[in-house]
């Protein structure tokens, strides 16, 4: 997984943020039941995140940052992976996600998505972005390809799906660890090149020395770069809403 147990978002809270937030069981289209948990303003405000976690699937960390969403207006889910293996009920610290990672299917984690674009649509987003990490980053780029009408696709450090670049329909934002032992410059120019080539409007960041799962409050020789993504996130969610 990325995150330690303790690891929160490297994002300041917002002292007097009037926002909500629920635990939630959502239903996808082929019947999967599976964990969410929500966070909204006060208002609910237009604008919805759908948040993908790392390989781990939901836990603290991810509803921390859909905490962090609400407050910067933007209601925001994020989702567990493993309601088809491991059930919809919340997990403890010693959860082993590693045999149902390996049952996961890409078709259908963007069936997850898809609950959670509708849900979000129907308490009153008109534009969807996903933001995603590791694993989640990857599938968020995906999402955009998978017939949404997403406004936008945000990944942090995720593997960049170079095949799939001519179906994806949305802005893209790629947040890219500069020293990651797993994904390369080499691969992140191909993402970018790929892009660029099949005319989808983008953006790919990579922070030089940073390493995969920069983004956490626990790392702090990189809250620059953590810092920097943060702004571009919300920049992107607001050009494209």
């Amino acid at each position: 997984m990325c995150f330690d147990d303790d690891s929160t978002p490297p994002i300041p809270v917002i002292s007097g943020a009037a926002v909500s937030h629920e635990h939630l069981t959502l239903r996808a289209h082929d019947g999967n039941e599976f964990a969410a948990f929500r966070a909204v303003p006060d208002g609910h405000g237009t604008t919805g995140v759908v948040i993908l976690p790392d390989v781990r699937g939901l836990y603290r960390f991810y509803e921390e940052l859909a905490l962090r969403f609400a407050e910067c207006g933007h209601a925001a889910v994020a989702f567990d992976y493993y309601g088809r293996t491991a059930g919809a009920e919340k997990r403890g610290e010693d959860f082993e996600w590693q045999p149902h990672r390996e049952q996961t299917r890409p078709e259908s984690i963007q069936a997850d998505v898809a609950a959670c674009v509708a849900y979000l649509r129907g308490d009153g987003a008109t534009s969807v972005f996903t933001v995603g990490f590791c694993m989640g980053g990857a599938h968020s780029w995906l999402a955009a390809a998978a017939g949404h009408g997403l406004a936008g696709a945000v990944g942090f450090y995720g593997r960049p799906p170079v095949d799939d670049v001519p179906r994806m329909a949305a802005p893209i934002l790629a947040l890219q660890a500069g020293a990651d032992a797993n994904i390369t410059h080499e691969a992140n120019a191909a993402f970018d090149e790929a892009l660029t080539a099949a005319g989808v409007e983008h953006e790919l960041v990579e922070y030089e020395g940073a390493p995969h799962s920069f983004f956490d409050r626990k790392q702090e020789e990189f809250q620059g770069a953590s810092d920097d993504a943060w702004r571009r996130t919300l920049e992107f969610i607001a050009v494209h809403s």
